[in-house]
C-alpha cells in the first residue's frame, strides 16, 4: 500500500467491528478523509487518545481500495481535553466540526486555509480564549466566505446605497435599506449589523468587549427595537442568523448548532 503523510484534525469517528474505529479528518494537504484506526478501542491501543474528536495529530497514512489506513499518529495538538468537560465549548466543537464536515463534502479536496481555519478555532475553544459561542459564529462565516458564500454588510445588497441598514436576506446574501427590503428580510439594526461584521472579520477586541457587556446584564445577540404598531421596545434575536446562513448555502442543517438553542 502507498504511504502518505499529513496533519490532520479529526472531526468524528465511528466504530468498526469489535476494536477498530473509522476516522473522519480534515488534513492539511489531502482535504477531508475518511481512514481505519485498527485497533483504536482496545484498552492498549497504539493510537490511544490520539484520534479522538478535537485532536490534531501527524498521521502517516496507507492508501486502501476504499478506505486509506492510519499506520501512525502523534499529537500535535491535545485540544480535546480542555473541550470535552466545558459543555459550553463541547456544543461549539460540534458545530465547528459538523460544518467542516458538511462544507468538504466532496473528499480529497484540499484548503489549507480551511484547515488554518478549523485548527484556529478549536484551539481558541480548547484555550477558553474568547466566548464560545462567538468562536463557532466567527468560524462559521470565515469558513462560509472561503468557501464563496461571504455576506455583504457593507452596503445594501440591492441598490450599493450604505446608508443605515434594516434588515438582512439570507437568500439576497446581505444587508438590506429600508427602501429594498424584501419580505423574507428579518429586521437588524446597527448592533446586530457591527456583530457579524466582527465576526466575519475575526475583531476579537469588539466581540470580548460585547461578550463583556452582556455578562454585566445586557444580551450580546439580542436588539431593542420600538413596534411601529405599538411603540413598545420589541427584542430583535440575531442569534440563529449565523445558523440559518450556514443552513440556506449548505442545503443542510447544521445539528449541533440546534443544540445551542434549546
Amino acid at each position: 500500500m502507498p504511504l502518505y503523510k499529513d496533519e490532520g484534525l479529526v472531526l468524528r469517528t465511528v466504530k468498526l467491528g469489535e476494536a477498530d474505529r473509522i476516522i473522519t479528518i480534515l488534513t492539511r494537504d489531502h482535504g477531508k478523509i475518511r481512514a481505519v484506526a485498527k485497533g483504536a478501542r482496545r484498552p492498549k491501543s497504539r493510537f490511544g487518545a490520539r484520534l479522538e474528536p478535537f485532536m490534531r495529530a501527524s498521521l502517516l497514512i496507507a492508501t486502501g481500495r476504499s478506505l486509506d489506513v492510519v499506520s501512525q499518529a502523534s499529537t500535535l495538538g491535545a485540544y480535546a481535553d480542555g473541550i470535552v468537560n466545558d459543555y459550553d465549548a463541547y456544543l461549539n466543537a460540534s458545530v465547528i466540526v459538523e460544518t467542516a464536515d458538511r462544507l468538504f463534502a466532496a473528499l480529497e479536496e484540499p484548503s489549507p486555509a480551511q484547515y488554518r481555519l478549523a485548527v484556529g478555532a478549536i484551539s481558541a475553544l480548547s484555550r477558553h480564549l474568547h466566548d464560545p459561542r462567538d468562536i463557532s459564529e466567527s468560524y462559521v462565516l470565515r469558513a462560509l466566505a472561503l468557501a464563496g458564500w461571504r455576506p455583504r454588510l457593507d452596503a445594501c445588497v440591492v441598490c450599493g446605497e450604505t446608508r443605515k441598514p434594516v434588515a438582512f436576506s439570507i437568500p439576497a446574501g446581505g444587508v438590506m435599506c429600508a427602501t429594498d427590503r424584501t419580505p423574507e428580510a428579518r429586521r437588524i439594526g446597527e448592533r446586530g449589523v457591527a456583530r457579524l461584521r466582527a465576526l466575519l472579520a475575526g475583531d476579537w477586541a469588539t466581540l470580548d468587549a460585547a461578550s463583556a457587556r452582556g455578562a454585566d446584564g445586557g444580551s450580546a445577540g439580542a436588539e431593542t427595537t420600538v413596534s411601529a404598531a405599538a411603540s413598545v421596545p420589541t427584542p430583535v434575536d440575531h442569534g440563529d442568523l449565523v445558523e440559518k446562513w450556514a443552513e440556506y448555502y449548505l442545503e443542510r442543517p447544521i445539528r449541533s448548532a440546534r443544540l445551542l438553542d434549546s
